[in-house]
């Protein structure tokens, strides 16, 4: 079995075709599977869109497809989650799952599979979003509760999920420095004319259009004062090289739940 070899979960959307884009520039990759939904056009064919074919050719079967790998990237939908993640329990090969919008029975199943492998959730793999995270659990930490927290984030048109799964993340990680469940305390939509912000509240608002590759700025707002923290992504590759950076680590790990702080040692 070739080292670093890899399965991509969703290899036709944008974030499987960005992969591609980043395995031509690090040959010590090597793709083994590629997968698409049951109802996808392109099964069959081979796993690039354009540019030079990789000579995989496209599945339906996650079994299939993890045959031989090292590592399984999931950036499928989030309803495909829970069965790629049972697909590589069965097969023992480590999981990074970039997918979002993904549901509680699905969190459950990956629990559950990394029991026995190592599994990865990366709601974003930019490094850059990992030391955002970091910078904005330190910022609540340092500031307080008396500032009021407002996540904003801009993604294409087509995106599914709202919030994204970043801007979760960075919700789940200020609730945390603040020792609350962000479920008690997230705001996702302000409208009418009784809707005063409610102290403690961290807000979420989105906004989706045009071909935006993704933004996110974590806002902190006291008496007199305004601090800002914000990441742009100009390029998807961003995000597939820092998920090879991330499988790579994945090889060989011990079974376990990690996140990308683990993979930068932050």
């Amino acid at each position: 079995m070739h080292p670093h070899a890899l399965t991509v979960f969703g290899i036709t959307g944008r974030m499987g075709q960005s992969l591609i884009r980043a395995l031509r520039e690090a040959p010590e990759f090597e793709l083994r599977g590629a997968t698409a939904s049951a109802g996808s056009a392109r099964l069959g064919l081979d796993g690039a869109t354009d540019g030079p074919p990789t000579g995989v050719l496209i599945s339906a079967d996650p079994a299939a497809a993890l045959n031989g790998a090292a590592v399984a990237l999931d950036f499928s939908l989030g309803s495909a989650v829970a069965l790629h993640a049972q697909a590589c329990a069965r097969a023992s090969v480590p999981l990074l799952v970039g997918a979002t919008g993904f549901d509680a029975p699905a969190k459950a199943e990956l629990t559950l599979a990394a029991k026995s492998i190592a599994v990865l959730v990366a709601p974003n793999t930019s490094v850059g979003v990992a030391v955002l995270n970091e910078l904005a659990a330190a910022a609540s930490r340092a500031l307080g509760s008396l500032y009021d927290v407002d996540i904003s984030e801009v993604h294409h048109r087509q995106k599914r999920d709202a919030p994204s799964g970043t801007a979760l993340k960075l919700g789940e990680t200020i609730a945390k420095s603040r020792a609350v469940a962000l479920s008690d305390v997230a705001v996702y939509a302000r409208h009418g004319a009784d809707s005063a912000r409610s102290s403690g509240s961290i807000g979420f608002s989105v906004v989706r259009a045009g071909d935006i590759v993704g933004e996110h700025t974590v806002t902190f707002t006291g008496a007199g004062e305004r601090l800002e923290i914000t990441h742009r992504a100009a390029d998807r590759i961003t995000f597939a090289r820092g998920a090879l950076r991330a499988a790579a680590w994945l090889i060989g790990r011990q079974p376990g739940l990690y996140d990308m702080k683990d993979v930068l040692g932050l």
